[in-house]
């Protein structure tokens, strides 16, 4: 899928607040919820999102998706990622950042 193709299917599916994220390499941040959905296409590098226990790596032209609310851990693999990612809030959550 291309990046003009995954940010149409994001809107499609009411994404907001799409960009391109340049993510440097990282540990995890710790366990945390969103008041959002995330979803995106990563296009360089490795994205690791870890659910319970296990760690999930996603590489380029593979997509991520982190549920509103869900609980989950986000790292970013040694030669950083690059994820076009979109957000999209519940009608009842204002817009916050990440």
């Amino acid at each position: 899928m291309s990046e003009s193709e995954f940010e149409a299917q994001l809107r499609a599916d009411g994404y907001t607040e799409i960009e391109t994220q340049s993510l440097d390499p990282r540990p995890g941040k710790g366990r945390h919820r969103h008041l959002f959905a995330v979803r995106g296409l990563v296009l360089s590098g490795t994205f690791i999102v870890t659910r319970d226990s296990a760690p999930v790596t996603f590489g380029p032209g593979q997509v991520v998706a982190v549920a509103h609310g869900e609980l989950h851990d986000e790292s970013i693999g040694e030669n950083g990622a690059r994820v076009l990612v979109g957000r999209k809030f519940s009608k009842t959550e204002p817009s916050a950042g990440l």
